[in-house]
């Protein structure tokens, strides 16, 4: 079997010979004749050029074909045979790598998974994000929860940034939370996740998270940029680990944002999360707060659903922009909003209400000019935010 990559190069590089360099260098490199008795085994460890382009921009697109048998089945020795050295020669950007099926790790859960802890099976999912991100005390994460849980979310997650942090300890944030989770289960019947930011050196992190999980936690949330993709295989093939995985794009855009550098969003959020274990993945939405290519978009949203793997659009979500992430995604997505809850004019559980409104609007095929909207918390947040 074979991994194939595409490379795109600026005008003015030689894309050709930059091509066979990166197809020799990246795997067997050259050799002489003290190893002509080895030739034909160090030959099938070689890359190979199988296709080539120039866009109408003057950007040249070379297509490599890697033997699989050089790397071990992980996205760390993946990037390593792909970009590693080759990533510190000069312009160039990974923007597309295709994968055999069986490559990698599958997401535990995934869509399907998700949707059966949550019991949710016909709709968006909803799902906040505690703010302000740092400073609140545990019992000030569960009073946040207990409102936003009441009004009907479905997930809530840490802030990326929030960590073990003496304010608020991990584990006395997740203590104060399953409270709320088994209290609105006892009250309601229904499930909320709370996916808990798994932090520590690389020696500590699994034991932490099989800790947490040990301690009820019901979903885990992972910078998986910052700490390896190793760390997210690790926890997604984990037997004790049988919660969801969140995976969060934090440092993405040090690996992606440049256009003749580095490696596509939709290769990173997208391609190597599906094949390294995550069971949802945050990446920003176009019509956020973040710059943000649609197609890069879309790409991802496909390689995330072809292994099950929930999209998660991100980064300035609010109930304006609904009726647009239904029409793109229609109901396998996850909508994640944290101002777009907690600053909601009235209330964190308005902001929860708006997003059901907006869903149920949508269903009905109705209007979201604000003059259409009857008094109540969708009004309040078009008001606020608008409709994209």
């Amino acid at each position: 079997m074979s991994i194939e990559v595409d490379y795109r190069f600026p005008p003015g590089v030689d894309a050709e010979r930059q091509a066979k360099v990166i197809a020799v260098g990246q795997t067997a490199g050259t050799w002489d004749a003290r190893f002509a008795h080895r030739e034909e085994k160090l030959r099938s460890h070689l890359g190979e050029v199988v296709g080539g382009r120039t866009d109408p921009d003057g950007y040249s697109l070379a297509t490599i074909s890697f033997p699989e048998t050089n790397v071990e089945n992980d996205i760390s020795s993946l990037l390593t045979m792909i970009f590693g050295k080759y990533s510190m020669a000069g312009a160039a950007k990974v923007v597309a790598v295709r994968l055999p099926e069986h490559y990698g790790t599958y997401p535990k859960l995934g869509i399907t998974g998700i949707r059966e802890r949550l019991a949710v099976v016909d709709r968006p999912l909803i799902m906040a994000i505690f703010k302000p991100a740092l400073g609140l005390s545990a019992e000030d994460h569960a009073a946040i929860l207990k409102e936003v849980a009441y009004a009907g979310l479905d997930i809530i997650k840490d802030d990326e940034i929030m960590g073990d942090l003496e304010v608020a300890p991990t584990l006395k944030r997740l203590e104060a939370c399953r409270q709320i989770i088994d209290e609105v289960k006892q009250q309601t019947g229904r499930t909320v996740l709370y996916a808990v930011n798994v932090t520590g050196t690389a020696d500590k992190l699994i034991e932490k998270a099989h800790l947490l999980v040990r301690e009820g936690a019901n979903a885990l949330l992972l910078n998986v940029l910052t700490y390896g993709f190793s760390v997210l295989s690790a926890l997604a093939t984990d037997e004790e680990i049988n919660v969801p995985i969140f995976a969060h794009p934090a440092l993405a855009g040090a690996m992606c944002a440049s256009p003749d550098y580095g490696i596509a969003y939709s290769v990173v959020l997208g391609t190597l999360m599906a094949h390294g274990g995550a069971d949802a993945v945050l990446y920003p939405a176009h019509y956020g707060n973040l710059p943000f290519d649609p197609a890069e978009e879309i790409r991802i949203r496909d390689s995330l659903r072809s292994r099950n793997v929930f999209p998660v659009p991100s980064a300035g979500i609010h109930p304006g922009v609904v009726p647009k992430a239904l029409f793109d995604y229609g109901h396998d997505v996850i909508l994640n909003a944290g101002t777009g809850i907690m600053d909601h004019p009235d209330s964190p559980a308005a902001g929860v209400k708006a997003f059901f409104e907006a869903l149920e609007r949508v269903k009905q095929g109705e209007s979201f000019e604000p003059e259409t909207l009857p008094e109540g918390a969708l009004r309040r947040a078009v008001e606020k935010w608008g409709v994209r």
